[in-house]
């Protein structure tokens, strides 16, 4: 999104929520775009209205919304469809009853998502050659909080600017290599 970009999205919000904009000075508000242009440059504009739309309409507070309000909408607007916790596990549940010796084929059927929660097709080995009931429970649970864990962590990342994300990739390049 580009400087008049943000400033159209901006005056959307000033005519929803004309209090928060009222007595702002003009170099606040320069200050205001130019720091909504950087934080949204890697969106599309019609990402960010849609968001904003969104959130107009649908928000019971009266205070404009935030920066990180309408990144967690445009990931919310994106991602309506993802797999919850129960569905990755139904997955998985369902791999492990053929994985005693066909692991690296069901692994390779899951999702990416689930199969970074997973680990690796040797893990799925493992839990197939288990009690059931454990399985189902103890595992299960385990399963359902990391993969949580995990979504809720990627979710976060994936809303940071690239610049940040590259930055965040590089340490973990340089950690592992080390």
């Amino acid at each position: 999104m580009d400087i008049n970009e943000t400033t159209t999205v901006l005056s959307v919000l000033k005519a929803a929520y004309p209090h928060a904009f009222r007595d702002i000075s003009k170099r606040d508000a320069e200050a205001m775009i130019n720091l909504w242009a950087s934080m949204f440059r890697e969106e599309s504009y019609e990402e960010v209205n849609a968001a904003i739309g969104a959130l107009i309409s649908t928000r019971t507070v009266g205070y404009s919304p935030t920066i990180g309000e309408v990144k967690e909408q445009i990931h919310r607007l994106h991602h309506h469809a993802d797999i919850d916790e129960a569905g990755a596990w139904a997955l998985v549940s369902k791999a492990c009853r053929n994985s005693s010796y066909h692991s690296k084929e069901e692994f390779a059927k899951l999702p990416p998502e689930v199969q970074r929660a997973v680990g690796s097709p040797e893990q799925l080995r493992q839990w197939a050659g288990m009690d059931a009931e454990t399985v189902e429970s103890v595992i299960a649970s385990n399963f359902k909080r990391s993969f949580r864990v995990q979504t809720e962590r990627a979710a976060e990342v994936e809303k940071l600017p690239q610049q940040i994300r590259q930055m965040l990739g590089n340490v973990s390049t340089k950690m592992i290599g080390e």
